[in-house]
């Protein structure tokens, strides 16, 4: 296969570094998306490089000079500095495809069929990476948002003239605030035909991508799918969130109502963007025979590394009884749609968060 000695030093370097990006991205899959198919994925990436790399036995290894190697003092302040965890698997992804192209031009003079493997390899890392930039992306654009309004018709002030107007109203309120990235629009309506909800969905999709807000669909993540909404919202007797995972892959935005620690947990391990707390309050929208409170919210927030949105009977009086537990984002729905002047009531909560 290979003779050259500095060709071996080389093929055996990125070798290294392939191996150790792969293993940073299939952990990052594996302990931080809890995603089984990106992991086995990586897995038989690494098998196939290893496959690909089999003829060359120790030769690799043998030909290797650390101690003359002038790569292991030539650092960059950069590359010593990663700030979060997706600096990390960023990194690791750009890592990986550079390692995988070094050797692949290595082997065309010295073994065809290997590089074609390794091409191969590249070209599926390629996707993996795409991949996870999405994911990585949903999870800090969710990051970022303050106000979570529930949209449904029935409970819209009727100075808007329907569900329409109201959606409006809370858009320009919140670009009336210069926080529109930090808006989320939830349509829950329980009760209208499949139809008639996907055409209400792809609306409200389209209006809140225009503006730059996150659209969400309450329960139904089909309806989210064919209406390209940002994601969807999921109750404890709904679709498991693993499984709609797997529907709607790891780019999109996935929640799950929560009342105890336990379920906040379990939405982690299952692949969740964010989890709703609550209730916080009493509250007329939905009738729960346990208030959860600001208590709970406290301790999900300290247990859970996922974005937590404090849910139930919150008005602009009682909100800092939330955010004072730690609370970055909360979710309301009367307190804003069913106000005369839904887009100052949006303002007035951008305000307090």
């Amino acid at each position: 296969m290979f003779q050259d000695q500095n060709m071996l030093r080389m093929v055996d370097a990125n070798a290294n570094r392939a191996r150790e990006a792969l293993r940073v991205l299939e952990d990052y899959c594996r302990f931080a998306l809890n995603d089984n198919a990106l992991s086995a994925e990586l897995k038989a990436i690494r098998h196939g490089m290893a496959g690909a790399l089999a003829a060359l036995g120790p030769a690799a290894i043998l030909a290797r000079d650390t101690t003359n190697d002038v790569g292991t003092t030539n650092k960059t302040q950069r590359e010593l500095v990663r700030e979060s965890l997706a600096d990390v698997v960023l990194a690791a992804g750009k890592r990986l495809s550079e390692a995988l192209r070094v050797m692949e031009e290595c082997a065309k003079s010295a073994d065809p069929a290997a590089a074609r493997t390794l091409e191969g390899l590249r070209y599926r890392g390629y996707v993996i990476e795409q991949q996870l930039v999405r994911t990585l992306q949903a999870s800090a654009r969710f990051g970022e948002a303050r106000l979570y309004v529930l949209l449904t018709e029935a409970l819209c002030h009727a100075a808007h003239g329907g569900w329409v107007g109201t959606l409006e109203q809370i858009l320009s309120g919140a670009a009336a605030a210069g926080r529109a990235g930090q808006l989320v629009v939830q349509l829950r309506e329980k009760s209208l035909e499949s139809g008639e909800l996907l055409a209400r969905a792809r609306q409200v999709a389209e209006r809140c991508r225009a503006v730059g807000a996150i659209s969400i669909i309450n329960d139904r993540p089909d309806i989210a799918h064919l209406a390209n909404a940002d994601g969807v919202h999921l109750g404890q007797s709904d679709l498991p969130c693993a499984d709609v995972r797997k529907l709607l892959g790891p780019a999109a935005i996935i929640g799950v109502s929560t009342e105890r620690v336990e379920q906040a947990r379990q939405a982690q391990r299952d692949g969740a963007t964010y989890i709703g707390v609550g209730p916080m309050f009493a509250t007329t929208t939905k009738e729960k025979p346990r208030i959860a409170g600001p208590a709970y919210a406290a301790e999900a927030v300290r247990e859970v590394s996922l974005p937590a949105v404090a849910i139930g009977g919150i008005t602009l009086e009682n909100v800092g009884q939330v955010t004072g537990a730690g609370i970055r984002c909360v979710a309301v729905c009367q307190a804003v749609i069913a106000q005369a002047d839904t887009a100052g009531a949006t303002k007035a909560f951008l305000g307090k968060l």
